[in-house]
């Protein structure tokens, strides 16, 4: 049990499949993606996991306005204490070619992680496709830029290719881990198949647990009682609540995650701290 022990908060903004059709709080934009940050950061979140979007709302690889952005939260009041995660998502290009171009942003553009999926896998209405061979690569690309990768689990058998990645080398401790539960083609928010998976993952991971859709906030509460951390945030879940009345917003369901710390006496971790326990500079 985590109970007592200082939390740490992973906010997943926009992801690839919300829009404003969806959720008017979404962020599209550069201005909008920069304020939800702001206005996280204000309320101590320590990490972000960020997707930006073209001209007309759309997820993209680009990596200039990765760049743009990355610059922007940097210049923000401790900008540069926050740890910003890009992505690396196969949903809409599986190639490492499209996927690998947001790795090679430098200076105050650079960013400190990059997701990397473990598998492929299906979601709802489409698929994330990651071969074996794409995945290597871009750990690989991520290890010589000194870019250390988020890795998403959805399942048993992504927790232990992560230890198969780290035995031939290509990851190296300490590895990060968001837990996704409550995907249609994955594990779900249960005490027993979460078990599996943290008993699959190497020993000595730092790990967020995340929850998609409804079933956010109880894999936010499990992430409290057996985790270092929590991811929350609008790509996962665009409700507030189970009953989908209340449009949730970044900030809303930041608060909440909050809320349900105290209740755990989970006060957050200061982001120096959670740069050294990742083996970051602060």
């Amino acid at each position: 049990m985590h109970v007592g022990q200082p939390l740490f908060i992973n906010l997943a903004c926009t992801g690839v499949i919300p829009s404003k059709a969806m959720n008017r709080h979404v962020p599209v934009n550069h201005g909008e993606i920069l304020d939800d940050v702001a206005q996280a950061m204000a309320l101590g979140v320590q990490m972000v996991h960020l997707h930006a979007r073209d001209a007309d709302g759309l997820q993209t690889s680009d990596p200039e306005p990765y760049g743009h952005l990355l610059e922007a939260i940097r210049s923000l009041p401790d900008g540069n204490e926050l740890i910003v995660c890009v992505t690396t998502s196969g949903r809409l290009d599986a190639s490492f070619a499209a996927r690998s171009r947001v790795l090679e942003l430098d200076g105050r553009a650079r960013p400190d992680m990059a997701s990397l999926t473990l598998s492929s896998m299906n979601f709802a209405q489409s698929a994330s496709l990651n071969a074996p061979d794409t995945i290597r690569q871009l750990a690989q690309r991520m290890l010589e830029r000194g870019i250390r990768p988020e890795l998403e689990v959805f399942d048993v058998g992504m927790a232990h290719f992560a230890g198969v990645l780290l035995k031939e080398g290509l990851l190296q401790a300490p590895l990060y881990v968001n837990v996704l539960l409550g995907n249609i083609a994955g594990a779900q928010p249960d005490l027993i198949q979460l078990g599996a998976i943290l008993s699959a993952l190497p020993p000595g991971c730092i790990i967020a647990i995340a929850g998609l859709g409804r079933l956010q906030l109880g894999a936010n509460g499990l992430g409290l009682l057996v985790a270092d951390g929590v991811r929350t945030g609008l790509e996962d879940n665009l409700w507030f609540d189970s009953s989908r009345r209340v449009a949730a917003s970044n900030i809303s369901l930041v608060q909440r995650v909050i809320a349900q710390a105290a209740l755990f006496e989970r006060p957050l971790l200061s982001r120096c701290e959670l740069r050294k326990r990742l083996e970051m500079a602060c």
